[in-house]
C-alpha cells in the first residue's frame, strides 16, 4: 500500500470509569481502557456482556451514566455522534443497495462536500487498501459477503476518522471466510493506521486482528492486556474457558498435569485440547474412551490415571480406538496456570 492510504489523524481513545444503564438497569460499569493512536483493541465477551453497549456509548448512540470518553484528549460529553470523529461499522455493513461500490465508499466525502477530484482519489486509495481496486462500478448485490464487508470498511475509513468502531463486523460470514477476512482485516487496519475498537464474541477473530484485548463479563472488564498476555494467563477459569481452553483442572488432577509438564504445582490449570499428546513414552497413562479424526490430527477422549477424562490428540494415522492404553506427553506451552479455586 502507498503511504497516501494511511489515516493521518488517528487519536488516542481513553475511557475513564464508563458506565451505561438501560431503563435504570446497569449494563456497563467501571470500564477504564486506553487505546493508543493507531492501536487495535478487541472487546471480547459473550452475548449480554455489555460489549456492544459500550461501543454505542463511545459512538454517542447511548448516553453515559457515569465516566467519560476522550478522543485525542477531547472530552466527548455532549458531542453528537456525527461530530465525534468516530466511524461506526455494523455487522451487516449497511451498504446503499442502489449505489455502486465507488459511490458507497465516496458517500461520506460527498456529505462533506469534498471536491470531486478528492473523492475520486480517496475512493481509489481505499479500494486499493481493501483489495477491491477493480470493483468501482459493481453494485452491492453482485458482491460476496466478504466483499461487501470490505466495501463497508472502506466507506468507514473514507472520512479519515480519529477512531474506527467495529461491531461484530465478521459475524455474518461463514467460519472459513471469517477466518480469512480476519487476517486481511489486520493488515488493512495496520496499513490504515486508524485507532480501532473491535467488538466480537469470536476469540479467534480477536486474536487475529487486535493488539490488545479486554474481556467483558456482566458489564465489567475482567481482564485487559496484550492478546498474548491474556491468552497465556487468563484471570480465572471462566475467562479461560471463554477464550477457548478445553477444560480447567483443579486439585490433584491439576497437580498431576502440571507435574507431568515440569511445572510447579499448587494452582488450577487451564488445558488446551492439544496440550496432551498420545504416542511415545509420556509421563501420564490412560485408556482411550473415544476417538475421531479431525483435519490435522486424531482427537481423543482419554481416561487418564490421576486426572480423569480429558481431551488429547494423536497424529493422523494413529490406530487408536476405545479401550487402547496410551502414554501421554504434556506440552507446557499449551497450559495456563490459574490461582487455586
Amino acid at each position: 500500500m502507498t503511504p497516501a492510504t494511511t489515516v493521518e489523524h488517528a487519536g488516542e481513545l481513553r475511557l475513564e470509569d464508563v458506565g451505561l444503564d438501560y431503563d435504570g438497569v446497569p449494563v456497563v460499569r467501571d470500564v477504564s481502557l486506553t487505546v493508543p493512536a493507531g492501536g487495535v483493541l478487541a472487546v471480547l465477551g459473550p452475548s449480554g456482556s455489555g460489549k456492544s453497549t459500550l461501543l454505542r456509548g463511545i459512538a454517542g448512540l447511548e448516553p453515559l451514566t457515569e465516566g467519560r470518553v476522550l478522543l485525542d484528549g477531547r472530552d466527548l460529553a455532549g458531542v453528537p455522534t456525527h461530530r465525534r470523529g468516530c466511524a461506526l461499522m455494523f455487522q451487516d455493513g449497511q451498504l446503499f443497495a442502489h449505489l455502486t461500490v465507488a459511490q458507497n465508499v465516496g458517500y461520506p466525502l460527498k456529505v462533506r462536500r469534498a471536491p470531486a477530484d478528492e473523492v475520486r482519489r480517496r475512493v481509489a486509495e481505499l479500494l486499493d487498501l481493501v483489495g477491491l481496486s477493480s470493483y468501482d462500478d459493481r453494485l452491492p448485490a453482485t458482491l460476496s459477503g466478504g466483499e461487501r464487508q470490505r466495501v463497508a470498511l472502506a466507506r468507514a475509513l473514507a472520512a479519515d476518522p480519529k477512531a474506527l468502531l467495529l461491531d461484530e463486523p465478521l459475524s455474518a460470514l461463514d467460519a472459513t471466510l471469517r477466518a480469512r477476512l480476519a487476517e486481511d482485516l489486520r493488515g488493512i487496519l495496520s496499513d490504515a493506521g486508524t485507532t480501532t475498537v473491535l467488538v466480537t464474541h469470536e476469540q479467534e477473530e480477536a486474536f487475529a486482528v487486535a493488539d490488545t484485548m479486554a474481556v467483558m463479563r456482566a458489564g465489567r472488564v475482567v481482564q485487559h492486556g496484550s492478546v498474548a498476555e491474556v491468552w497465556r494467563a487468563p484471570v480465572d477459569a471462566e475467562t479461560a474457558l471463554f477464550l477457548g481452553y478445553a477444560s480447567v483442572l483443579t486439585g490433584d488432577a491439576a497437580g498431576s498435569v502440571l507435574a507431568a509438564a515440569g511445572l510447579a504445582t499448587g494452582g488450577d490449570v487451564a488445558v488446551r485440547r492439544s496440550a496432551l499428546r498420545a504416542g511415545g513414552e509420556g509421563p501420564l497413562s490412560g485408556v482411550v474412551v473415544a476417538a475421531r479424526s479431525a483435519a490435522e490430527q486424531l482427537r481423543l477422549l482419554v481416561d487418564v490415571t490421576g486426572v480423569g477424562r480429558i481431551e488429547a490428540v494423536a497424529p493422523l494415522g494413529s490406530h487408536l480406538g476405545p479401550g487402547d492404553v496410551v502414554r501421554l506427553a504434556v506440552d507446557a506451552t499449551r497450559l495456563a496456570t490459574l490461582a487455586p479455586s
